[in-house]
């Protein structure tokens, strides 16, 4: 089970969160109400891994293989901003499907990008936009159960160029099927450890928006 310390510590996370929320806390949370979200850990290193409690969450957002008639390639990621959900195509008329937590109004984004690169239990920094709107942002966190970038981190390029959007982790699993974040997509710490294994650098990555990934 879950120590005492590593549920303080990401109730002391909770407000950083990467690609800023609006909701830091669950409704009427204190410490009990934030410890019900989790059930347990799974091993991994250097961290323990919190897992949720699904029964919190609408079962549509529950990771799961589902049908899937896009015309994507196999191995594509496909983000579905409207649905919060993010797609991993296997190319056999399925997908693997995870719940995600989105961009706010004003702050989701559409377009293509690949994974430029891959970090287990990432640092994180904010970006200049967030410390613009929120003065009192730490300017570093260090990796680790209390960090908003959560287990594993996917940095999204385009031309080679990091995009300061991500495919993360979350200590905030109560924002799963949100809009909440400043644009990044944000899964359960045990989905985006799934998804982290299964996605290369290079992947291609589709975020949609009302049906389409163009600008």
């Amino acid at each position: 089970m879950l120590t005492r310390r590593m549920m303080l510590g990401a109730l002391a996370g909770a407000p950083l969160a990467a690609c800023n929320t609006i909701q830091p806390n669950p409704p009427g949370a204190g410490y009990d109400e934030f410890a019900g979200w989790y059930v347990g850990s799974m091993p991994d290193e250097p961290h323990n891994i919190p897992l949720v409690d699904k029964s919190r969450l609408d079962p549509k957002f529950h990771r799961q293989t589902v049908k899937y008639a896009g015309p994507e390639s196999k191995g594509t990621v496909v983000v579905d901003v409207d649905e919060r959900k993010l797609y991993l195509v296997n190319g056999d008329g399925t997908a693997l499907r995870y719940g995600a937590g989105v961009g706010r109004q004003g702050f989701s984004w559409r377009g293509r990008a690949y994974v430029g690169r891959k970090s287990v239990w990432p640092d994180w920094s904010p970006t200049s936009t967030m410390v613009r709107l929120n003065p009192d942002l730490p300017r570093f966190v260090e990796a680790g159960i209390d960090n908003p970038l959560g287990a594993r981190a996917m940095y999204l390029y385009q031309d080679g160029r990091d995009i300061l959007f991500r495919i993360h982790g979350t200590n905030e699993p109560w924002s799963i099927g949100e809009q909440v974040s400043s644009g990044c997509i944000r899964l359960l710490n045990e989905d985006v450890a799934d998804l982290y294994q299964r996605v290369q650098v290079g992947t291609n990555v589709l975020v949609k928006r009302n049906g389409v990934y163009r600008v």
